[in-house]
């Protein structure tokens, strides 16, 4: 017998969790995950977008327009951040992070500042903003790559019945 041929990529299963991970996510509009992975293939780190520890998200106001103070803005922590700020050690020279989303200037800083050297990204719909020009301004002068993920296998599917 042979070695099954339609295995996920290591690509694949590390943006497979940082998918998983945005499914955490409280917010109505926008859920992002990453993963953090270290040369060796081993996830260390993990995260979403959503409030700091301690915060009750039924309290804050969860709208993307209006006054400032009464957005979600201010109060959310974006998966990235959270990712480096959750990360099992505290050295991330080298490793990787795999993002829903392309991160954001403020995110980008963060990856540069723990020593992130390659982000792998799905969705760049924000490209032609001023902040994601700056974030990948930020990533070439530090050398930090990054790619979007073309992936063999575009869905996964998880069943979490016992039956399987």
């Amino acid at each position: 017998m042979n070695k099954r041929q339609d295995y996920i990529s290591w690509d694949e299963y590390f943006m497979g969790i940082a998918q998983l991970s945005a499914m955490r996510s409280k917010d109505p509009n926008t859920q992002v995950g990453a993963c953090i992975v270290s040369n060796e293939h081993k996830i260390v780190g993990v995260g979403y977008n959503g409030l700091p520890i301690g915060l009750d998200d039924d309290l804050i106001p969860w709208q993307r327009e209006g006054q400032w103070l009464e957005t979600k803005y201010p109060y959310v922590c974006h998966a990235e951040l959270n990712a480096i700020l959750n990360a099992i050690r505290s050295d991330l020279k080298g490793c990787r992070i795999y993002v829903g989303l392309f991160p954001c200037n403020e995110c980008a800083k963060a990856i540069i500042q723990a020593g992130i050297k390659e982000v792998i990204y799905l969705s760049d719909k924000y490209a032609e903003t001023d902040n994601t020009k700056a974030s990948k301004w930020m990533f070439d002068q530090s050398k930090v790559t990054y790619r979007q993920l073309k992936a063999h296998h575009t869905s996964l599917h998880i069943d979490l019945s016992c039956d399987s």
